[in-house]
């Protein structure tokens, strides 16, 4: 698994306001750690309400570009370390320059610029 794709993942029973159920994520984690002997690795949640992608950071990925049924957002508050063995099937990747607006979010969202 690399950096920018996106997989199906089971997220397991909703607690609260933390993401949930099977449903795709992104892989956000830098590939020295996604190829590392680590169990876990880090995602943000992809969402198919699109409403979301109006609120500061969040990414719209089209679905063409990442083999989704549908258009999807990247909601860039509800970033998780999972283990790896909820990772259930490859779906496919984004492109670099969507990566790019993710990082972008992320970046906002941890108020990474101040650092």
């Amino acid at each position: 698994m690399m950096r920018g794709e996106v997989w199906w993942a089971d997220l397991g029973l909703p607690r609260g306001s933390a993401p949930a159920l099977r449903r795709p994520v992104l892989i956000v984690s830098a590939d020295p750690y996604n190829r590392s002997g680590l169990s876990t690795v880090t995602v943000t949640v992809l969402t198919t309400n699109v409403r979301l992608a109006s609120l500061p950071g969040n990414v719209i990925v089209p679905a063409d570009t990442a083999d989704l049924d549908g258009d999807s957002v990247v909601n860039v508050t509800q970033i998780a370390t999972i283990d790896r063995g909820v990772l259930e099937e490859r779906i496919g990747a984004v492109p670099d320059w969507l990566m790019v607006q993710v990082d972008a979010g992320l970046g906002r969202a941890l108020a990474l610029a101040r650092l």
